[in-house]
């Protein structure tokens, strides 16, 4: 919409002058803000500037050519720029009003049946996409775990390496959302939405698996049942016509590895003092990724 663009200043900032107002929603890592912005009281939007500068024109991207063959769970994008320059880089997105962020059951299985169908894909065309995401590969995973033998031993969890001996993960590639977690799902009304696909990558199925049912978000705490994760993975493999048996084992054994590996971030941050997180945000992290790893081990030793 070339209305939508005439608010946008050269330097990537909405012009105050042309809009009713605006409201800050949540910060990027690059320090510049998502807003609602108003053109009236009843007419908002989203702006959206470019908040992780790696990820530059990658959500256009994948607005694009990836997602006009999903069905409608995200929003319509209306208007965007992809320059050079970083400052210049943005979107304008409908708004679907107040969103819940809630961890229910009854919406995480919807996305996990939208995943199977997602991840059902075929990805050989999909040459625009990058092969990693926010994290390291769980084959670099493993291998810092076993670098850090002695701090994995002192948290209790060398029964873990043992597994991982005997294991050789699927190389099988999807198309991966990249940034699962609770923060970027949530009902609008009773339609489930999944946002921010500025992250989508190819990685293996589990990994779309792990940031939805067990990363432990800091803002956005969650308790899951291990009988519910189970019935989890159970509708993923059906939705995705995969066997389950075997699939669901080395998903425990990749949650199991890479909760091992959030631990020891997680201790680090907490050592070091750092600021971007509440102190008893991380400590509430480290505990609920303890109670996952726990589940996982556990149902691997069974």
């Amino acid at each position: 919409m070339d209305r939508l663009k005439r608010l946008v200043l050269s330097n990537g900032t909405l012009n105050s002058g042309k809009i009713y107002k605006s409201e800050k929603l949540y910060q990027g890592m690059n320090g510049k803000f998502v807003e609602r912005f108003y053109l009236s009281p009843t007419e908002s939007f989203i702006f959206k500037p470019l908040t992780n500068n790696e990820q530059l024109g990658k959500e256009v991207w994948v607005y694009k050519y990836v997602l006009p063959s999903f069905p409608e769970i995200y929003p319509k994008l209306l208007a965007h720029s992809v320059a050079p320059e970083l400052d210049e880089n943005w979107m304008i997105f409908e708004d679907l009003g107040s969103l819940r962020h809630d961890f229910r059951e009854e919406t995480v299985l919807e996305v996990v049946r939208l995943m199977g169908g997602w991840h059902s894909l075929s990805v050989e065309g999909m040459v625009g996409l990058p092969v990693t995401g926010l994290k390291p590969k769980m084959e670099d995973i493993v291998l810092e775990l076993t670098e850090k033998k002695v701090l994995v031993q002192g948290l209790g969890m060398g029964e873990i390496f043992p597994l991982l001996d005997r294991v050789n993960f699927s190389k099988r590639l999807v198309l991966s959302h990249g940034d699962l977690h609770i923060g970027n799902i949530a009902r609008a009304g009773e339609k489930v939405v999944v946002l921010d696909w500025e992250h989508t990558h190819l990685n293996v199925p589990y990994w779309d698996l792990y940031h939805l049912l067990d990363l432990a978000h800091p803002i956005f705490p969650k308790q899951v049942p291990h009988p519910f994760r189970e019935l989890a993975l159970k509708t993923y493999c059906e939705h995705a016509g995969i066997a389950d048996d075997a699939f669901i084992r080395e998903y425990y054994l990749f949650s199991a590895a890479f909760s091992i590996w959030m631990l020891l971030l997680i201790r680090s941050d907490l050592d070091s003092g750092q600021k971007k997180w509440p102190r008893e945000q991380l400590e509430e992290q480290f505990e609920e990724t303890l109670a996952t790893l726990r589940d996982c081990i556990g149902a691997l030793l069974k």
